[in-house]
């Protein structure tokens, strides 16, 4: 005994999650839905603000952080070492989480002031 066959299902609208639009589907497999304006779409224009020169803020320059791993094998001194020098205020650098990052340029300043000269 075999059993009738279906017919193809008309596709349900599924209901949008949080933060997303409804999908339409089509009944008929690879059929492509007309493209719809979605509500509070902006017309395509020139924004009122866009008239009005655009001032950009100054441009920064980028400051490349190093870890203490790093900061200890330039040196070439002991980790330890690099974090007294940091917890002593003798090199600056930023708490990120649990960890210490270094600016570059706060290397080179203390090495340059730590240089002596031998007679």
């Amino acid at each position: 005994m075999t059993l009738p066959q279906r017919s193809a299902a008309p596709a349900l609208a599924r209901p949008a999650g949080y933060g997303q639009r409804p999908v339409h589907r089509s009944a008929v497999p690879g059929a492509r839905m007309p493209l719809q304006p979605t509500m509070g779409a902006r017309p395509m224009g020139v924004r009122p603000e866009a008239a009005q020169p655009v001032q950009r803020p100054a441009q920064r320059t980028a400051v490349s952080f190093l870890t203490v791993t790093e900061v200890a094998a330039i040196m070439r001194v002991s980790k330890m070492t690099v974090y007294r020098l940091v917890h002593g205020g003798e090199l600056s650098a930023v708490r990120v989480g649990r960890s210490f990052r270094v600016p570059e340029p706060a290397v080179r300043e203390y090495l340059a002031g730590a240089r002596t000269d031998v007679a």
